[in-house]
């Protein structure tokens, strides 16, 4: 997820970074053959706090820094230092002349693949641009805002040839693939239902202290639905095969009042500050409720704004065997295996179903961000570009999962109507495999 640090969280991270980073080269290290191709060729869009994390891993895993781009010029300057460091002393070259610098950048020729770590409202037409400029893109979460935008990113992922992969985390988190593998090997039976969301409260990531929104803020201002729906939605996709024997066909929201930004601007912002005439349109809690074509259910919720501990994604899936939720602390029930009306850990079955990426490299990601999914995310776009593709998580399963933005606040804003969503597979959901 994209956070604003401040400097002592950012020390934090990077501190972290470094560890994670340390066993993460050592691991690439040990696995680079002896005829090692030349080092890939990556440049950063957005070198914020979540943008020099991502270059901090990528360093780690041996690129070379030809290029960053970001619009303020202390965040690139961190980045810049950070990559020389890392090279020694080779600077990479800075662009920051302004939101479309980065285009400027793309015309490079020293450049195989870009990362974007920039707000969410630039992913998609840097991601665009950048494939159109022949260069692979590994985005962060979300990838897209409209429609059309899911669209572009579709076409120019086919148009080009080039890798695009969404940077959604959660997909990588031990649990979620387990149980991703226990469905695949049939232990759940037929899955029909699920539930997720994120529930988060992150108003404090929404303002500068002057009381300026950031982007997430901007996003709250403008939009009415789930406009973060990826953590959350993207595991759950992936266990229910979405796009890969299935498709989600329609959707439908409901949403609360604003009353928890309303009260945190009154509250932290002085009387006259311009912040205290600015409409949300954000809701506290929105619930979207969506149906695939195979008839299966996905609750799926959105909530940064109401007071409460720390808490983030959470997951859960039904089947006609199996039930997991992690809501429970990570627990699974499946029948005839454990004690009746007894829920236990899903460790107790790591040993047979823990996806093998954890099993081999569980030391490289551990105190890797996200819970090591940053490591896996980092690698395995890395690796999808030395194979020619495609990407564990390609252009189209970044606009399934994106389109809940747009068509979540299309539903609210007609009074919570029935939605459409494309079939942004064109039809080849049927035949794909899991």
């Amino acid at each position: 997820m994209h956070a604003t640090l401040n400097r002592r969280d950012f020390l934090q991270t990077t501190a972290a970074a470094g560890l994670a980073g340390a066993m993460a080269a050592s691991a690439w290290a040990q696995e680079k053959p002896k005829s090692e191709p030349a080092p890939l060729r990556l440049g950063v869009v957005g070198t914020g706090s979540r943008g020099t994390y991502l270059l901090t891993l990528a360093l780690q895993a041996g690129v070379e820094i030809p290029a960053l781009c970001d619009i303020k010029q202390p965040h690139l300057d961190r980045a810049i230092e950070l990559a020389a460091k890392a090279r020694d002393g080779r600077k990479p070259a800075g662009y920051s002349q302004g939101p479309k610098d980065y285009q400027r950048m793309l015309q490079r020729d020293d450049l195989d693949a870009i990362i974007i770590g920039t707000g969410m409202q630039e992913h998609a037409a840097i991601a665009i641009d950048a494939m159109r400029a022949g260069k692979h893109v590994l985005s962060e979460v979300s990838g897209a805002m409209t429609l059309d935008e899911c669209w572009g990113l579709v076409r120019a992922e086919k148009e080009t040839g080039k890798c695009y992969m969404l940077s959604e985390n959660c997909s990588y988190w031990p649990d979620l693939m387990m149980v991703r593998r226990m469905v695949q090997q049939g232990v759940f039976g037929e899955t029909t239902y699920a539930e997720c969301g994120y529930v988060h409260d992150c108003r404090t990531l929404e303002f500068e202290p002057d009381g300026t929104l950031t982007w997430r803020g901007e996003m709250v201002r403008d939009w009415a639905g789930n406009c973060y729906p990826t953590h959350s939605l993207g595991p759950v996709a992936q266990w229910l095969g979405i796009n890969r024997g299935d498709r989600m066909v329609s959707l439908v929201s409901m949403a609360t009042g604003s009353a928890a930004h309303a009260d945190y601007v009154k509250r932290n912002f002085p009387k006259d500050n311009p912040v205290q005439q600015v409409k949300f349109k954000g809701a506290d809690s929105v619930s979207t409720l969506i149906k695939t074509a195979r008839g299966k259910v996905i609750d799926l919720r959105y909530d940064i704004a109401s007071t409460r501990p720390a808490f983030g994604p959470y997951h859960a899936l039904q089947g006609v065997k199996a039930s997991y939720d992690t809501r429970l602390g990570k627990k699974i029930w499946i029948e005839g295996s454990s004690k009746p009306n007894e829920w236990e850990p899903i460790e107790n079955y790591a040993e047979k179903y823990e996806d093998p990426l954890w099993t081999q490299l569980r030391e490289q990601a551990k105190g890797a961000g996200h819970g090591g999914g940053d490591f896996f995310v980092i690698r395995q776009f890395l690796e999808a570009i030395r194979a020619g593709g495609p990407t564990p998580i390609g252009a189209v399963d970044s606009a399934a999962w994106s389109s809940i933005l747009p068509l979540s606040h299309k539903s609210i804003v007609e009074g919570s109507t029935v939605q459409e969503i494309p079939d942004f597979s064109e039809g080849k959901w049927e035949a794909a495999k899991a």
